[in-house]
C-alpha cells in the first residue's frame, strides 16, 4: 500500500502473510523479539525479514566507515610508521590486514544495539574524535621496539571510562541531569571546538597528503549535504531526494573511482581475495590489557574531563535518536516501535567496554549514526511494501557491515581512499559543529565564551580548555547565575 494509505489505519494486503519474518505481529502492534532483562533480541528471518537494498548499502558504506576509523587507529597507534612495523614482525600489508581486525570487531559491536532492540544505526561518536586525538597527543607515538605504549594505555583509560559514564549515567539518569547543570555556553564552546579541531585536522593532517582529492571530496559532501538549492531539488524529485540520502556517499565514489585515474593523489587499489584474516591473538597480545597490562590510575585521572565531555557530546545523540525514530513510526501505524535512552547507554556501554578490553577503538562507540539510520527510515516511511518491519532495515544494514568488512577483495578495494574518508568525516565534523554551536550560543556573551573555549580546545588538552571555559564563565556569567539562582529560591518561597 501506499505510504498515504497507511497512515488511513488501513491494513495494508496481505499483512503479515509473507513467508519471512517467521514470527508475525499484530497491526498496530511491536514487532516480536526474545526478552532478555532491558534487551529485545531480534534474530534475521526469525523476526524480520532481510532487506536487500539495506545489504548493498552496507556492502560499501559500512566497509569505508569502519576502514576510515582502521585508518585513525593505525595512525594514533603508529602503525603507519615502517621502524614500529619492524618491530612488530610485519610488513607494511600485514600491519594493515592486522589492524583490520579492530575493524571486525568494532563491525560486530555495530551489530549489537539493533540485535538487541535498540531502534538505531550506531556509529563513532564523531564530534568528539578530534578531541580524543587532542587528548592523546600528551603521549608520544607508541614505539614498540622500546615497549612505550602509553598512548595506548591512555585510550584504554578513555574508552573504558566512556563506558562507565554510559552505565552509571544512563541507569541512574544522572546523565541528563548533568548536561543540564552545563552552562549552554560551555556546552556550545565543546561543540565548536570538536568543529575547529576538526578543521585544522583536515587542514594540517589531510591536505598536504592529497590537496585536490580531499578538497574536491569535502566540497561535494558539503554540495550535497548542505547546499539549500540541492535540497530543494531533493524535495521535488525522487531521484536527487535518493542522491542526497546518501550523505557523503558521492564524495567517497569520487575518491575510490576517479581520483586515482584523474588526480593520481591516491595509489590505484591493488586487490586481495579471499576473507579478512584475523588477529585476535596479536591484537591482544599488543594492545589490550592482557598484553601491555592495565593503565595506571594516572592515565584514568588524565581521561576523566575528555571522558565527560565525550558523555555530553554524545548525549545529545539519544534525543536526536528519539525524534527520528518517532517521526518515521508517526508514518507507520502499522507497527510500534521503541526507543529507551535507558537501553541504548546500556548498549554503549557494552560496545564501548567491550572495545576497551578487546581491541581500543579511538573514534569510540557512539549511539547514533544519524545519516545512516536517516537514510532508512526514509525508505520505511514509504510503507509496509518497502519495508515490512523497522528492524527489518536497522538490523540488516548493521548484520550486512559485519559480512562486508570480512570480504577482503572490498576492504582492499577501498583501502587507498580511508585516509581521504577520515578526512571527509572531519570536514563535515568542522562545519555541522561549527552550524550547531553557534546556534547553541544565544546570547553575546555566551557565542564570546563559546569561542574562547573552542579557541582553547584547539592549542590545549581538554582538560586544560575545560578549566579555561569554566573560569571565563565564572568571571563573565557567574554572578547572574547566582542573581537567577537567588531569585528562583525566593519566587519558589
Amino acid at each position: 500500500m501506499t505510504e498515504t494509505t497507511e497512515k488511513t489505519n488501513v491494513v495494508p494486503e496481505g499483512f503479515m502473510t509473507e513467508k519471512f519474518p517467521l514470527k508475525k505481529r499484530g497491526y498496530g502492534e511491536e514487532q516480536p523479539g526474545i526478552k532478555i532483562g532491558p534487551f529485545k533480541i531480534r534474530i534475521p528471518l526469525i523476526h524480520h525479514e532481510w532487506q536487500w537494498t539495506e545489504c548493498a548499502a552496507a556492502m560499501f558504506l559500512g566497509v569505508a566507515c569502519l576502514g576510515a576509523g582502521v585508518t585513525t587507529t593505525m595512525t594514533t597507534f603508529g602503525l603507519n610508521e615502517p621502524a614500529n612495523i619492524a618491530a612488530l614482525g610485519l610488513t607494511e600489508n600485514g600491519a594493515f590486514l592486522m589492524a583490520l581486525t579492530f575493524g571486525v570487531l568494532n563491525a560486530v559491536c555495530y551489530y549489537l544495539p539493533s540485535l538487541l532492540g535498540d531502534p538505531v544505526v550506531p556509529g563513532w561518536i564523531t564530534p568528539a574524535l578530534p578531541l580524543t586525538l587532542k587528548f592523546l597527543e600528551q603521549w608520544s607515538i607508541p614505539d614498540y621496539a622500546t615497549g612505550n605504549v602509553d598512548r595506548i594505555k591512555a585510550m584504554i583509560a578513555l574508552q573504558m571510562l566512556v563506558a562507565l559514564c554510559f552505565l552509571i549515567m544512563g541507569a541512574t539518569g544522572i546523565g541528563r541531569k548533568l548536561v543540564e547543570c552545563v552552562p549552554m555556553s560551555i556546552k556550545a564552546g565543546i561543540v565548536l571546538g570538536a568543529g575547529i579541531t576538526a578543521g585544522v585536522n583536515v587542514f594540517q593532517a589531510r591536505m598536504p597528503a592529497a590537496p585536490w582529492t580531499v578538497a574536491i571530496a569535502c566540497l561535494l559532501s558539503y554540495l550535497f549535504l548542505f547546499n539549500p538549492s540541492f535540497e530543494r531539488k531533493a524535495r521535488t524529485s525522487n531521484f536527487w531526494r535518493l542522491v542526497r540520502n546518501q550523505g557523503v556517499v558521492p564524495a567517497q565514489l569520487f575518491a575510490i573511482i576517479l581520483a586515482p585515474i584523474l588526480l593520481r593523489e591516491i595509489p590505484m587499489p591493488q586487490i586481495q581475495w579471499g576473507l579478512t584474516p584475523l588477529s585476535f591473538g596479536f591484537v591482544m597480545e599488543h594492545f589490550t590489557i592482557f598484553g601491555i597490562g592495565f593503565p595506571e590510575m594516572s592515565f584514568f585521572l588524565a581521561a576523566i574531563p575528555s571522558a565527560l565531555t565525550t558523555y555530553i557530546i554524545a548525549f545529545s545523540d539519544f534525543v536526536l535518536a528519539k525524534e527520528v525514530v518517532a517521526e518515521a513510526t508517526a508514518a507507520r501505524p502499522d507497527e510500534v516501535v521503541i526507543f529507551d535512552a535507558g537501553r541504548s547507554n546500556l548498549v554503549s556501554f557494552l560496545r564501548n567496554g567491550i572495545m576497551s578490553v578487546f581491541a581500543p577503538w579511538v573514534p569510540m562507540c557512539g549511539p547514533l549514526w544519524a545519516s545512516g539510520l536517516l537514510t532508512i527510515t526514509e525508505r520505511y516511511k514509504r510503507g509496509y511494501k518497502t519495508m515490512r518491519t523497522y528492524w527489518g532495515g536497522v538490523c540488516t544494514f548493521r548484520a550486512s557491515t559485519v559480512i562486508a568488512v570480512m570480504i577482503l577483495p572490498l576492504v582492499t578495494l577501498i583501502k587507498p581512499a580511508f585516509a581521504i574518508f577520515f578526512g571527509i568525516t572531519m570536514a563535515v565534523q568542522c562545519f555541522a559543529c561549527g552550524n550547531i554551536g553557534m546556534r547553541m550560543a544565544t546570547t553575546a556573551n555566551e557565542r564570546g565564551i563559546a569561542c574562547v573555549i573552542a579557541a582553547a580546545l584547539t592549542f590545549f588538552t581538554p582538560a586544560q580548555a575545560l578549566l579555561v571555559g569554566i573560569i571565563v564563565w565564572a568571571v563573565v556569567e557567574g554572578s547572574e547565575s547566582v542573581v537567577r539562582f537567588k531569585n528562583r529560591k525566593a519566587t519558589a518561597a
